[in-house]
């Protein structure tokens, strides 16, 4: 039998104390003080021979334990108290952070599970990281926090080398600006308008023309020449927000735009590859020219014309559907040739998770995009840009209150810090890699239960479909996992940085235990 996994309880005052201790030395955060554990045999599986010693062996724990159903006696009388004032159908998981550590989520009855989701792509280097927890109780980040400053109008003085020491320090190549916003939506927002800006500027005549009477006079009444008769070019099952705006090019699923008005705005056909890659070379091919083709058409040809092609590197909510290098390529060579941006948003791929820190390194492009989006994983958000004139020519004009967060921002900086610290980027690859080939052997053992399995070479953003995905999501719960879908039928894995082989024969161990209970 294998041993018992290890199950957490409170542990505040330890988790403080391990925080007290984390270093900028790899010896010294390997040593930190460890959380209060304890046996529990509810659920049991087994790790194989690990390739690496884990990077916070003493922090989280050895594996899940389901203590009861989920959600369990305690959570359910939490969330039926939670619902009287907040709105809870789309609850996932009520989750006891406290006790949650590294790559494992808690919830108040006590259930620890190994947590793939990770917040939907947003955790980066594990709950209550000691790193995390000690920038978190800086001056410099209580400073942030309680003098909140509106950073257009009143940026702190050290507010340069928080962007160049953090934000700025892994800005995408050919990209050396940024502008600071509050969440992805936020990001592509501000990204569309900084396009629509430019483009209008060039029509104009450039940035020192001024602006007409008549465009002044029709914009306050929503009307030409004031308001552009321009649009946002984006791509079926794409996915880029559910603000207003941005809803305008999210076309992933009818619940997220129902009742909203809407831009009418361009959708060109995303890839849709067939599995495996090297099987159907020909095909593919043959598909993503015709996207290309898609594209270039509805540039020239639609109604309103583009100014800018918003694309992810996998479109994530739709399905995690992805696309060749060459297929972006050919978009941003497209692009060039007929003056429109190209919008790379990474909200859900930047910062590590394909084994590459920005997800469009992996297309060698000839040049750079014109805008990068980015939040999730960064705990901060919004767009790097490198072209002066995507700076507006007045003040005011690219401008909200916060602008972004700096306490954000300093969080993001101590990410990169333990990024850089532990080479997470290339680790994230490795595992990967270990992880695909794991599942592979598991779609070849269980015809039908992994299909069109895609994600290689892509670090650990790896998908597949399930014919029954929804029940195989709440199954996976009660063997130890969480995990979540996207699309009609996708289950993707959104695991931290710090995943290690361990935790994917963990991963894998529990997925084989739902398919062969069917």
């Amino acid at each position: 039998m294998p041993p018992p996994c290890r199950a957490l309880r409170g542990s505040n005052a330890l988790l403080r104390a391990a925080s007290a201790s984390a270093s900028a030395s790899s010896s010294a955060a390997r040593t930190a003080r460890p959380i209060a554990v304890s046996l529990e045999s509810r659920r049991q599986f087994t790790a194989s021979s690990p390739t690496m010693s884990s990077f916070y062996a003493k922090w989280e724990p050895e594996g899940p334990s389901v203590k009861t159903d989920i959600p369990g006696p305690k959570a359910k009388a939490a969330i039926a108290e939670l619902d009287t004032v907040f709105d809870t159908r789309s609850l996932n998981m009520l989750t006891d952070y406290s006790n949650s550590a590294g790559n494992y989520i808690a919830d108040p009855d006590g259930n620890v599970l190994l947590d793939v989701y990770a917040q939907i792509a947003s955790i980066p280097v594990g709950y209550n990281n000691p790193a995390l927890r000690k920038a978190a109780q800086s001056d410099d980040m209580i400073n942030g926090l309680i003098n909140r400053p509106a950073l257009g109008n009143f940026p702190p003085a050290d507010w340069a080398e928080v962007l160049k020491t953090g934000i700025l320090k892994v800005a995408p190549k050919g990209l050396n600006q940024v502008f600071t916003a509050m969440a992805g939506s936020d990001a592509n927002e501000t990204a569309y308008k900084a396009a629509f800006m430019w483009r209008r500027q060039k029509e104009r005549g450039g940035p020192n023309v001024e602006f007409t009477e008549a465009e002044m006079d029709s914009a306050m009444n929503n009307q030409a020449p004031g308001a552009s008769q321009l649009s946002i070019l984006s791509f079926k099952t794409g996915f880029h927000g559910r603000l207003f705006g941005s809803l305008s090019t999210t076309r992933s699923k009818p619940i997220h735009k129902l009742d909203i008005p809407a831009f009418d705005w361009p959708q060109a056909t995303f890839p849709k590859l067939k599995y495996p890659l090297d099987a159907h070379a020909a095909e593919n091919a043959a598909i993503e020219k015709a996207a290309l083709d898609e594209v270039e058409h509805l540039i020239l040809n639609y109604h309103v014309p583009p100014c800018a092609v918003v694309v992810e590197p996998i479109q994530s909510e739709g399905g995690d559907n992805h696309a060749t290098p060459a297929f972006f390529r050919g978009l941003r060579e497209i692009t060039r040739k007929h003056g429109v941006l190209l919008i790379v948003d990474e909200v859900q791929t930047g910062v590590g998770a394909t084994g590459r820190f920005w997800a469009h390194e992996h297309w060698d492009l000839p040049h750079p995009p014109d805008m990068v989006t980015f939040s999730k994983k960064a705990q901060t958000a919004g767009y790097y840009y490198g072209n002066p004139e995507l700076r507006p020519n007045k003040p005011y004009r690219q401008f909200n209150t916060w602008m972004g967060d700096p306490a954000r921002a300093l969080l993001f900086k101590a990410i990169i810090g333990e990024v850089e610290r532990l080479d997470l980027v290339k680790h994230t690859a490795r595992v990967g890699d270990y992880l695909f080939a794991k599942l592979e052997e598991l779609a070849h053992k269980y015809p039908g239960e992994f299909e069109n399995l895609r994600g290689k070479g892509m670090g650990t953003f790896i998908a597949f479909d399930n014919p029954r995905r929804d029940e195989f999501l709440a199954k996976a719960k009660k063997v130890g996992v969480n995990i979540g879908g996207s699309g009609q039928s996708a289950v993707r894995l959104r695991p931290m940085l710090i995943f290690e082989e361990k935790h994917a024969d963990l991963l894998v161990e529990a997925l084989e235990k739902i398919v062969s209970s069917w």
